[in-house]
């Protein structure tokens, strides 16, 4: 059993905490950019995680993550949300050709709080994007994959299944 989201991480610098002489206006570095990464994530109840950085969030991309993760977890009961490229025709079909291997529990819709990744992505973004300035959008990108390859969520998924 796993759990599984997506999150856009935008190229920018976001205050968190800030000392500043009073009166005076705090500068931040930004970037101006509106380049983003999408990580697409799960968590399993063995605790193993896996994670890939797209450019879009669509179909096509769930396809792919769909595909690795049949590759590395032959059966799987996946928790995902209704997001619309999770219900696009092709992914249902491909969902429906690997029925044997892979079962689809949706979480309950308008309901965010019931999916543990949310809290993997509440820390991921403070930790990543929490006061920090990046010098390059690669710099950006290997942040966020060093984070998630490293960082071990310890959630327990039934408590918040069971929610």
């Amino acid at each position: 059993m796993a759990v599984h989201d997506e999150s856009i991480f935008t190229y920018e610098a976001r205050l968190r905490h800030v000392w500043a002489i009073k009166g005076s206006k705090p500068r931040m570095l930004v970037t101006g950019s509106h380049r983003r990464s999408i990580v697409y994530e799960i968590i399993a109840e063995d605790g193993t995680q896996l994670f890939r950085q797209y450019k879009e969030c669509d179909r096509v991309t769930f396809l792919d993550f769909l595909k690795i993760l049949l590759r590395k977890y032959p059966y799987l009961i996946l928790f995902i949300d209704r997001a619309p490229g999770h219900r696009e025709e092709n992914v249902q079909r491909y969902i429906r050709k690997n029925k044997h291997r892979l079962i689809i529990r949706w979480f309950p819709p308008g309901f965010p709080e019931s999916n543990p990744m949310e809290e993997c992505w509440n820390q991921g973004k403070d930790d990543v994007l929490g006061s920090t300035f990046y010098e390059s959008f690669v710099d950006f990108k290997t942040a966020i994959a060093n984070y998630y390859r490293t960082r071990r969520f310890m959630l327990d998924l039934y408590k918040y299944l069971c929610h």
